[in-house]
């Protein structure tokens, strides 16, 4: 019955995010629970948080970096990046998140899976070029054509980083996909599976690119809404 008890870790996480707490307070009285149930002393368990931080301290680098970038949008990064844009001629939406499919992509092949992301390009500086974009070229967007223009940004670093990061013979996935092949008996090297990567990266690129100058190409044919004095 103890063994069970241990997974009583499991069931705080459960409904801590069923409740909608703060996760990372959900994660740690898991641990905890996880850790006094498994008959480790209290001290021990936040030792081996300790422990585990001070091993990793490359992640005290979030600390770093997310300041900086709230600094920036705080004193008009994603303004100034709708101004770059506005005073682009021929700039579209389409056009501009081609562009950064393509540096997502070829950066995350040669392994620099961390220059950009999320919360790194894609909200301070992605998404406001690609909403100011689609602005000039159609005109003022509805709320759910906004929603539309920041989610399609979003997901062309997702389909760059995933689709890019497979071309890498180091990454952790190609390390994973080999050791799953070789329980099978296939021996298969990391460069392989890297070469073999390529094609699929080309054909994602292709898909989501026709995707994001189709989606452009739907803002164009739709009405700008009207003003309330227009009405």
């Amino acid at each position: 019955m103890s063994d069970y008890l241990v997974l009583t870790g499991i069931l705080v996480v459960v409904v801590g995010f069923a409740l909608r707490m703060n996760p990372l307070l959900v994660v740690t009285a898991s641990a905890i629970t996880t850790g006094v149930l498994g008959g480790l002393d209290f001290v021990e368990v936040i030792s081996a948080f300790g422990r585990a931080f001070n091993e990793n301290r490359y992640i005290s680098v979030v600390w770093i970096v997310l300041p900086v970038i709230g600094l920036l949008e705080r004193y008009g990064l994603q303004q100034r990046a709708r101004l770059v844009i506005e005073d682009l001629k021929g700039a579209t939406m389409g056009k501009l998140l081609l562009l950064y499919l393509i540096f997502r992509q070829v950066t995350a092949a040669l392994g620099l899976t961390s220059v950009a992301g999320p919360a790194q390009t894609v909200r301070p500086l992605v998404a406001p070029m690609a909403e100011a974009a689609a602005e000039k070229t159609h005109g003022e967007l509805s709320e759910d054509e906004r929603e539309r223009v920041l989610g399609m940004s979003a997901a062309t670093d997702n389909v760059g980083l995933f689709f890019g990061e497979d071309i890498f013979v180091a990454i952790a996935s190609i390390l994973l996909i080999q050791g799953i092949f070789a329980t099978y008996g296939y021996e298969l090297t990391p460069l392989q599976l890297s070469v073999w990567a390529i094609p699929t990266a080309i054909c994602a690129f292709f898909i989501h690119g026709s995707r994001l100058l189709l989606f452009d190409r739907s803002l164009r044919k739709t009405p700008a809404p009207k003003a309330e004095g227009e009405q």
